[in-house]
């Protein structure tokens, strides 16, 4: 597997959470509970004393009526984090793979259009995909929305989201219908956004993907992403201790 060491920081800034707070080295994310990946400590410095810091994020998620969680990856730190939040009765959550490409060949549309906001139709196939509650849909569209992106779309049943970050092209978003499936309309999502990142000058793509979802892997890889990172969310067991 190929080391990719600074996609923490490239998730976190192509997914930003409208609100929070640096402590000692690890920002607080919170956007009203809308995904875990906005509502995390992302914990890349060190804060100092680990079970005051641990303590301060806990008080800090509370006070919002939120579960605390930590995105946890290589770089997390300090080194040894990971396994205190399990001796404290984090459970570990949604392993995810890191995939990386280079962006190489010719590539065209194909019937794909792409745009620099999300339609309503963008947004609420995306969102029976892969939301949860309707009421947090205006939350979502504020992190979509949050940086410079290219929304793309194919005949109303296929979306995704291409995200430039200078040399590399974030893909995130990916989204079909049910009913649609089958038939390599992803793909082809996927194919014309790695075109559209090339002309914005990227080098290479990335994308993550939860580990059980052996579909969408089978398929980044056939389209030539490799593994290159890995995290996990420990999110707190109110119920232990």
């Amino acid at each position: 597997m190929t080391r990719f060491p600074e996609f923490g920081r490239l998730v976190a800034e192509a997914w930003p959470a409208p609100s929070g707070q640096d402590m000692g080295g690890w920002l607080l994310r919170h956007a009203d509970g809308v995904t875990k990946r906005a509502n995390s400590v992302l914990p890349l410095g060190d804060p100092g004393d680990v079970e005051a810091a641990v303590d301060s994020a806990e008080r800090f998620y509370t006070e919002l009526g939120l579960p605390t969680v930590f995105s946890m990856d290589a770089g997390a730190r300090p080194d040894g984090l990971d396994g205190f939040l399990e001796r404290r009765g984090y459970e570990l959550v949604d392993p995810t793979l890191c995939m990386v490409t280079d962006l190489a060949g010719t590539y065209t549309r194909d019937g794909v259009e792409i745009e620099e906001t999300p339609s309503r139709e963008w947004l609420d196939l995306w969102w029976s995909v892969d939301g949860r509650y309707d009421h947090q849909l205006p939350m979502a569209e504020k992190i979509l929305t949050g940086v410079p992106a290219g929304y793309a779309s194919l005949d109303g049943v296929a979306v995704g989201r291409g995200v430039p970050q200078g040399e590399w092209l974030g893909v995130y978003a990916m989204a079909v219908a049910p009913e649609a499936r089958r038939r390599g309309l992803g793909r082809r999502v996927l194919r014309t956004l790695l075109g559209w990142g090339r002309d914005q000058g990227c080098e290479r793509a990335y994308l993550v993907v939860v580990e059980r979802n052996a579909a969408a892997r089978a398929m980044y890889e056939a389209e030539g992403f490799a593994g290159a990172g890995a995290y996990h969310y420990r999110v707190k067991n109110v119920t232990a201790g």
